[in-house]
């Protein structure tokens, strides 16, 4: 996936809406309802979409 820098930004701020939503999901399984995923699959998922988040938004800043 090929970003243009100005964009990166924008991606990043999705990826940490996912990660709060994975958060999210996370939670309602610990509550006894997996949804499709079990919770520590889902705080997985969480982790690495707020990494990408930080990566591209570095990457972003030091291209800039």
């Amino acid at each position: 996936m090929f970003l243009r820098d100005k964009d990166k930004p924008m991606v990043s701020k999705v990826l940490v809406a996912g990660s709060f939503a994975a958060v999210v999901f996370s939670v309602f399984g610990a509550l006894g309802t997996d949804i499709y995923l079990a919770s520590t699959q889902w705080l997985l998922i969480g982790i690495v979409l707020a990494v990408w988040a930080v990566y591209l938004l570095l990457e972003a800043e030091f291209r800039s």
